[in-house]
């Protein structure tokens, strides 16, 4: 696998994630999705995510997106051992739904209070 993202017109690349705490935020991110913690140039905490696929950064002064509406979501090979990360890393489980063709989507909130969610696909089962 390349370490460089995929380039294309239209590609959703880069999220600004609302944090109170950064270190905090960046270290639940870590830890519950395996994301690269760095930082960019000017000295902000910046992530990418498990893949090289999405970057972004916490940014602070900034309400956390605590409503559903566009719901984020990623994906994980296994969502009951994701969301055992998810509370003991200072998240919440909201609400987990079974799908018709065996996916799982679980919604939680990082430790911000940010509206989030997990997917879990056949695409990853071994």
């Amino acid at each position: 696998m390349s370490n460089r993202p995929t380039y294309a017109n239209g590609k959703i690349c880069y999220l600004e994630i609302p944090a109170t705490d950064v270190a905090h935020s960046a270290n639940f991110y870590s830890a519950c999705f395996g994301w690269s913690i760095r930082a960019d140039y000017g000295g902000n905490t910046t992530f990418d995510d498990s893949v090289n696929q999405v970057s972004g950064m916490w940014v602070t002064g900034v309400s956390p997106m605590t409503e559903p509406g566009i719901t984020i979501s990623i994906m994980v090979a296994d969502a009951e051992a994701t969301s055992n990360l998810i509370v003991s890393n200072g998240g919440r489980i909201l609400k987990k739904m079974a799908m018709d063709r065996g996916e799982i989507i679980i919604h939680f909130q990082d430790p911000a209070g940010n509206f989030m969610g997990l997917y879990q696909g056949n695409e990853l089962k071994e």
